[in-house]
């Protein structure tokens, strides 16, 4: 099974496709549980609650509705499993979500090197995919995202009608979503 896309993930997930529930699980069990141990300061919490959620969500699979983006989807819903599992073990003393994001939410050096580290990784891969482009991609994408132009300048730019442009650079974004996506499946896949 081949997937483009978190669209595409969720809908085979919908379906009940075990490729897909394990991509779904391998791809964002890591970030959900970091994002849910600074909430929650409890990695045995933590891991208990995020386990529970995909159960639940797997289990429900079938009534859950389309969803424009999963990523968001899946942090608000656990977010809001853990919080309230948090306002439970907490029985006689109210915790306010504020309070959880002032006492727990912390960054250490090793994550914002990490997070450096990505960045770079990032941004080299962007720049390998980017020059896989055209030669007319490439300058549109240039004009357009790093020069700031708008459409109808780049046209005047190129020498190029205004809707030369919208498609040429459509083209290129959907090569690069594609390129990506293609480039996270397959990393995602060596990991297994």
């Amino acid at each position: 099974m081949e997937l483009h896309s978190d669209e595409t993930l969720w809908y085979f997930f919908k379906k009940g496709e075990r490729n897909a529930f394990s991509l779904l699980f391998k791809k964002f069990y890591p970030q959900l549980y970091v994002y849910g141990l600074k909430i929650s300061n409890s990695p045995n919490l933590t891991e208990d609650c995020l386990q529970n959620f995909f159960l639940q969500l797997f289990e429900e699979r079938d009534k859950s509705r389309n969803i424009n983006n999963l990523k968001a989807y899946l942090f608000v819903s656990f977010k809001r499993r853990l919080i309230k599992k948090l306002q439970q073990s907490q029985k006689n003393i109210p915790i306010s979500e504020a309070q959880l994001f002032k006492t727990n939410f912390n960054f250490s050096a090793e994550e914002i090197s990490i997070h450096q580290e990505v960045q770079f990784l990032c941004t080299a891969t962007l720049n390998t995919l980017i020059n896989q482009l055209s030669p007319r991609q490439k300058e549109v994408i240039y004009l357009k995202y790093y020069s700031e132009m708008k459409v109808a300048d780049i046209a005047e730019v190129m020498d190029m009608n205004y809707q030369s442009v919208l498609n040429t650079l459509q083209k290129a974004m959907k090569k690069l979503r594609v390129s990506s996506e293609n480039q996270q499946i397959k990393t995602i896949l060596k990991k297994n």
